[in-house]
């Protein structure tokens, strides 16, 4: 008994520790540079390893805000006000990033989302804040390890403006004008490596 609670404590302690101290003010926090073998975040409630398509997870979406610092907004904050476009390919067809990503109904909308099913991620804060992109698969409900991407564990390859990345794609700190890239299985013909970013 007393071995479960000092394993439970041990796991307790090295969430806390990768997510910061808690606070709000997550621009003192950089989390980008580091690489996890362990995706913390998949232990959050309502995290989905199901196949595509994966819609927005909205039962367990208000237990989920605390941990990965964003709040219910009644409106956009659009001090800081930051995109990046994701594309995910299995076996070189294209699985679609849904839209209402962190908006329940009209309810509220948080600081990371999406308003249509193009793959254009939204970051708008009343602040500097930095997200990464394992809060934003999170917040979604999909699973998102080294290997795995929701119920595809083959293995994958991911890109940022077309460069291959290594290193654990949940720790990636969401940048400006980012085009992202995960390709599972056997990638496309071609890796997109830009957006028209026309407006935004």
């Amino acid at each position: 008994m007393l071995g479960l609670v000092a394993i439970a404590a041990i796991a307790a302690a090295l969430y806390f520790a990768l997510r910061g101290d808690g606070s709000n003010n997550a621009s003192t926090t950089t989390r980008g540079p580091v690489s996890s073998a362990v995706n913390p975040l998949n232990a959050l409630p309502g995290i989905q390893k199901t196949k595509a398509p994966w819609a927005p997870e909205y039962a367990h979406l208000n237990d989920r805000l605390t941990p990965l610092k964003l709040d219910a907004n009644p409106t956009e904050q659009l001090a800081y006000h930051i995109h990046q476009h994701l594309d995910i390919f299995r076996n070189g067809k294209k699985i679609a990033v849904p839209q209402f990503i962190g908006i329940n109904d009209s309810a509220y909308i948080t600081e990371l989302h999406t308003h249509a099913p193009d793959g254009i991620i939204h970051v708008e804060a009343p602040s500097n804040k930095h997200y990464t992109l394992g809060d934003f698969f999170a917040e979604w409900g999909v699973f998102l390890s080294n290997k795995c991407v929701g119920a595809y564990c083959e293995g994958y390859k991911w890109y940022i403006n077309g460069r291959q990345q290594s290193g654990s794609p949940f720790d990636h700190e969401l940048k400006p004008h980012e085009e992202i890239v995960f390709a599972i299985g056997r990638p496309p013909a071609k890796i997109p490596s830009t957006y028209n970013w026309s407006g935004l």
